[in-house]
């Protein structure tokens, strides 16, 4: 398969994998603000929440990291300049994901 086919079919993916996940992200964040501190202590310390929301956090991280390099694709002519540029995207990605998750499990 091309390379690009390859890259337009994984944000393809990820987006739809991320409908649901955003609908579970804005209704339980919805249900946290009328919640009390002692559900919002529950919530956050669920294995199962920490899970759901890596999972999001990686799709997320995936697919704006993918979306922001087709831009980069399309606006930058200087090979080396979009080079640094996608590099550049890619480490921030997965140290940001990371620290996100790190921090989220260290709770």
């Amino acid at each position: 398969m091309i390379k690009a086919t390859k890259k337009w079919l994984t944000i393809k993916i990820t987006s739809g994998i991320l409908i649901p996940f955003m609908v579970w992200f804005i209704i339980n964040l919805v249900g946290l603000l009328d919640a009390n501190s002692s559900h919002s202590i529950l919530f956050s310390e669920s294995i199962t929440i920490k899970i759901i929301f890596t999972l999001f956090l990686i799709f997320a991280s995936t697919f704006y990291t993918l979306t922001i390099s087709e831009v980069f694709e399309d606006y930058i002519s200087n090979f080396k300049l979009k080079n640094a540029a996608n590099r550049s995207l890619v480490f921030f990605s997965i140290i940001v994901t990371l620290i996100l998750i790190i921090f989220l499990f260290k709770n």
